[in-house]
């Protein structure tokens, strides 16, 4: 335990405390009772979804300022993403309910992002900027009746921040910070963070422009004797801009491009060596909306372009391009049904020894029921025709029964679905190991649990799930192939949400994992979370959040043939606590994390943080 660390956070939580005592005026934590969206495409109570669906506010976003996406994602049930705790760069593994990063699937403002470059067609986490995000949605499960390929093990739905309502406003953060060892605790500022946003609305005219950096330098990408410093930088511009010509219709267009750039190290060997990348993406979308009586029609469309380059002992360079459009219908029967019919068209095309491409177009359907009897359905169907293999069909069923109470009510819910992930065009078409011939996988997903909500106060939940992947890809003795043995993961999750007093918030998570059918590696079987949040005032906020990843293995690429080497649990504490001052316009927080300064390893042979100090405003105009 660093006693710099702990002596700046009792100062910082000394302040805070004499300022709220000055304060009488308490905030209320936002409510339980909250809407969702993401299974249904509806805005329905959480108590009629049937789905114990992960919602990320607006005010948990801005108690993780200095935070990645991927920590942040990291701390919600049934995930575990290997390298989002390690230094800033680092390749992200992201694990879903025991499945891999290509069977979750990421959307931004209603459009489905993937790389179709890299090796597994999976959109790099490292691409998102938490500044620019208004609140995150996650379902887990099999999603893909209503969201298509990949949507396997979770579907992350991201919302970015939206237009002020104001003529014009501005939004600036900055933040510094230590990057550092538990082994070297030098407290030099190696992390930068800084993030601009201008936005308004001018009669039915919104506009949004916004720009966002990171840098980290100071750590070494791989634990050798020598620890080099290798950097990595994020640079990210949006602009966005609609009009509202009615009630009824109205129309948004954006733009992105974000590029990240860094230094790596030789991990065959695990040698200090001057590696570097650099990634670009670029996005233009559209997005548009006609209601009408009870229903409304959406249409939601982007073309990418995706482009990489490593420097190393085996040089490479990728680029792709990705067009998707999703138009879809959406309509309310009295409250009580709820339909959506859409059809949903991707387009993969990238350069090996000549350009390849695929394409995929699915007609999808489905139906919610809300009755007035406590019994909800959520029913769905896709039939997915792919250029390559041909038509595959996949559904769910999801009911759930409510039962309600004068404090609240009690849940039941169960599901049965079906999914598909599409072959790669690096699996397809690359230059090693092709195989066009590779049918998609399949995966089969059972859940059934309960949950319970009080007063919107207390929410506990308890869910079973049960996956079996068929047909899964890998790299074999002669290439990528079609396993032909069942891939088997299931596990329990379970959360507590409980506002005891007005000012307090608690929660915690656990989930346990176990996969048969391979060997599973950087999976922990056991894994808790847990958070306390404290508003001392409506200036002044303190949570403390804690995280413990049970043991888990890894393979040592050192060794030939690698051999799986057992890495030990461990545990990390952080500390976040914000005051704002000025009419409410400035914020300025501390971050501590890995507050006992724990020495651990998360993915084998890889550099991890130890304690470290972040300080940071954000200033609202």
């Amino acid at each position: 335990m660093n006693k710099k660390i702990i002596g700046l956070c009792a100062a910082v939580l000394a302040s805070a405390t004499v300022v709220a005592q000055q304060e009488q005026e308490k905030v209320k934590v936002q409510k339980l009772n909250e809407v969702v969206v993401s299974d249904s495409r509806f805005e329905l109570k959480r108590e009629n979804s049937g789905k114990t669906v992960i919602k990320i506010t607006a005010e948990e976003l801005e108690r993780s300022q200095g935070k990645t996406v991927a920590e942040i994602i990291n701390t919600k049930s049934g995930f575990s993403i290997a390298g989002s705790t390690s230094r800033q760069g680092t390749v992200l593994g992201v694990f879903a309910r025991g499945g891999r990063g290509r069977q979750v699937l990421i959307i931004i403002d209603g459009v489905r992002v993937s790389d179709p470059s890299s090796v597994g067609q999976e959109y790099d986490l490292r691409l998102l900027t938490a500044a620019s995000i208004e609140s995150i949605e996650i379902i887990k499960g099999a999603a893909s009746t209503l969201y298509g390929t990949n949507a396997a093990t979770a579907v992350i739905n991201i919302t970015t921040k939206k237009a002020a309502k104001d003529a014009i406003s501005g939004n600036f953060q900055a933040s510094v910070g230590t990057n550092q060892t538990a082994a070297n605790q030098n407290f030099d500022v190696n992390e930068f963070a800084n993030s601009a946003r201008v936005s308004g609305t001018l009669d039915k005219f919104t506009y949004k422009v916004g720009f966002s950096n990171r840098y980290s330098d100071g750590l070494s990408a791989i634990v050798t004797p020598e620890n080099e410093k290798d950097d990595f930088s994020n640079y990210s511009t949006d602009v966005n801009l609609g009009y509202t010509f009615s009630d009824k219709f109205s129309v948004n267009v954006y733009g992105n491009q974000t590029k990240n750039s860094g230094e790596y190290d030789e991990s065959f060997g695990m040698l200090d060596a001057p590696y570097s990348f650099t990634s670009d993406q670029k996005r233009a979308g559209l997005s548009s909306t006609y209601k009408y009586n009870k229903g409304s029609v959406v249409i939601n469309g982007a073309y990418s372009e995706y482009s990489s380059e490593n420097k190393s002992a085996f040089p490479s360079a990728y680029e792709g391009k990705n067009i998707v459009v999703d138009v879809y219908n959406k309509y309310n029967f009295n409250d009580t049904f709820y339909t959506v019919l859409g059809v949903n068209y991707i387009n993969d095309e990238t350069e090996y020894a000549e350009i390849q491409d695929f394409s995929i177009v699915d007609p999808y359907a489905n139906v919610v029921y809300v009755s007035d009897f406590g019994l909800n359905l959520n029913l769905g169907a896709r039939l997915n025709n792919h250029s390559e293999y041909g038509s595959n069909f996949v559904y769910n069923f999801n009911p759930s029964y409510v039962i309600k109470n004068t404090n609240g009510y009690v849940k039941l819910m169960g599901s049965y679905a079906t999914s598909y992930i599409t072959p790669s065009l690096n699996q397809l078409f690359g230059n090693f190991g092709a195989n066009p011939d590779l049918d998609p996988e399949e995966d089969r997903t059972i859940e059934g649990g309960l949950e319970y909500a009080a007063n919107d106060k207390l929410r506990i939940s308890a869910l079973y799930f049960n996956r079996k992947e068929e047909n899964f890809v890998f790299y074999g003795a002669t290439g990528y192939d079609n396993a032909e043995n069942t891939i088997e993961a299931k596990g329990v999750e379970v959360e507590l949400d409980y506002t005891p007093v007005n000012a307090l918030n608690i929660g915690a998570n656990y989930t346990f994992t176990e996969r048969e059918g391979d060997a599973g590696i950087r999976l922990p079987k056991h894994k808790v979370n847990a958070f306390a949040n404290y508003n001392f005032s409506d200036r002044t906020n303190a949570s403390l959040n804690y995280t413990m990843v049970g043991n888990r293995s890894d393979s040592d690429f050192a060794t030939f043939p690698a051999t799986n080497v057992n890495l030990h649990a461990y545990t990390l504490l952080d500390l976040y606590i914000s005051h704002t001052l000025i009419n409410n316009k400035l914020t300025v927080f501390a971050n501590a994390s890995n507050l006992l300064n724990e020495e651990y390893t998360e993915i084998l042979g890889f550099t991890t943080k130890g304690a470290n100090v972040r300080l940071g405003l954000n200033l609202t105009l």
